[in-house]
């Protein structure tokens, strides 16, 4: 899930980490209402399913790590 016009985070200054966490924790908030309300409608689309959940599972996986880096920067 990088993007081509974002640093890597290791290139990043705190502050635009802190940034960047705060953009992916919004839009994981966004994935797993999207999450919630797909299996709210099973069986109604439920080949959606795979394709949301392994957006949501990289979006924390990356989430993930930005932070544990931001705390070591931190430190």
């Amino acid at each position: 899930m990088v993007q081509a016009d974002i640093p890597a985070s290791s290139q990043l200054t705190i502050e635009e980490l802190k940034t960047k966490i705060k953009r992916l924790n919004s839009k994981g908030g966004q994935l797993k209402m999207e999450l919630h309300d797909l299996a709210e409608g099973l069986p109604t689309d439920f080949e959606q399913i795979m394709e949301v959940a392994s957006k949501t599972y990289e979006l924390y996986r990356e989430l993930d790590e930005l932070k544990k880096e931001l705390k070591a920067r931190e430190q």
